[in-house]
């Protein structure tokens, strides 16, 4: 049977709370509050108290088109499965509009244009609004290293005409153009508590989704850049916590595995080391990363991995995406075994899905439902992480 919720009053009463009275975003700095998250160690804080990060991906939430009541209900699935956070995208880069559409800058012959009205970063404040009705906090990406939504190559083929994916780490009209972009969108909601933290990009890589470089990128590339747009977005908001938004990849020359190669350009141990960095972020797909033999083991390790950098840098450290398209129920029980056994400062599922007025959300696969048996499992583990942290 499909999955029902009935939202009734609850959602009139969001509705008519966000179109009467709506946010104020105002950009001049205030003093740091409790009201925002921050990192003691290896864990997250909110009014002294620890703070657990668990929950979901909705990427698609503020740029399907959505009206208000769908991204309510959205925010409701994904608060119902037990969760504090959810991350989604703060990009859309363009060369071309459509009316309706949702967008965040667009290009003409090099020059971008920020869309701050109704399509644009006014569409992105009733996402924010939303997340707040519902308890939710946010992790905003602010790039994406894959075509999807534009993202770098973007930036990188309407500055310089080149097709080197890594140029954008390294060509100043790129950096200057995407740190305006990263001011506008930052600087509007400096004092919003609702937000958790930017991410510079979602999985920065050398390569992008055509896979030509200049041949010169390497892991220093990229840890060079990390730390030169924490520390600028640091510059603009010291309110709000600053990660990277990367796969996690290590810097192990001569590991057998892939992921532990250093060959994407990613050194994990290395970004986390960086003053500006407050969090960590992996992912994990071990089939799509060719670890077919045992993905879920392969997985284990990884997150058991991850912990040890945890406590060796003494910063948090989330899952932040994380996926299978079979065996997923037994699969993530042990992931999320793994997560708590660890000590993992916390996780997020790849993806969060609902049956809203337009249809179901989009589904890669990988997507849970509140009809679907993860969606339970997702709600015992939320349960078990917060038990932890009492």
């Amino acid at each position: 049977m499909r999955y029902t919720f009935s939202l009734g009053i609850y959602i009139s009463t969001i509705v008519q709370a966000i179109t009467a009275s709506p946010i104020q975003w105002n950009t001049q700095r205030l003093d740091v509050t409790d009201d925002y998250v921050k990192t003691s160690g290896q864990t997250f804080t909110l009014n002294g108290n620890t703070f657990t990060v668990v929950g979901a991906n909705t990427y698609w939430v503020g740029l399907s088109g959505l009206g208000v009541d769908d991204m309510n209900l959205a925010f409701v699935d994904i608060k119902n499965a037990g969760a504090t956070t959810a991350r989604t995208w703060g990009f859309n880069e363009v060369t071309n509009t459509e009316e309706g559409i949702p967008y965040y800058q667009s290009w003409s012959d090099g020059v971008p244009t920020i869309n701050y009205g109704p399509t644009g970063l006014e569409n992105f404040d009733k996402v924010v609004a939303a997340a707040k009705a519902n308890g939710i906090r946010l992790i905003v990406a602010l790039t994406n290293n894959w075509s999807d939504y534009g993202g770098m190559d973007t930036y990188v083929s309407q500055l310089t005409g080149s097709p080197n994916h890594d140029y954008f780490y390294t060509d100043a009209s790129v950096i200057s153009a995407f740190k305006n972009y990263v001011q506008a969108f930052v600087e509007r909601y400096v004092n919003e508590t609702t937000i958790l933290g930017w991410e510079l990009a979602n999985e920065p890589r050398c390569k992008g989704s055509t896979g030509v470089t200049s041949g010169t990128c390497s892991t220093t590339t990229i840890t060079n850049w990390a730390s030169q747009m924490s520390a600028f977005i640091k510059s603009i908001d010291t309110n709000h916590l600053v990660a990277i938004g990367d796969e996690g990849f290590y810097n192990r020359p001569g590991n057998p595995s892939y992921p532990y190669q250093g060959s994407e350009g990613i050194d994990f141990d290395a970004n986390l080391a960086i003053d500006t960095i407050d969090f960590g972020t992996f992912h994990l797909y071990p089939v799509g990363w060719g670890q077919t033999a045992n993905p879920t083991g392969w997985g284990v390790q990884w997150i058991q991995d991850h912990f040890t950098s945890q406590s060796q840098q003494n910063k948090p450290v989330i899952m932040e995406e994380f996926g299978v398209t079979e065996s997923q129920v037994s699969t993530y029980q042990a992931w999320y075994s793994a997560v708590l056994d660890s000590g993992l400062t916390g996780d997020l599922i790849w993806q969060a899905g609902s049956h809203l007025s337009t249809g179901d959300s989009w589904d890669d696969g990988y997507t849970i439902y509140p009809d679907d048996p993860v969606y339970p499992l997702e709600q015992e583990h939320a349960a078990a992480m917060k038990a932890k942290n009492e």
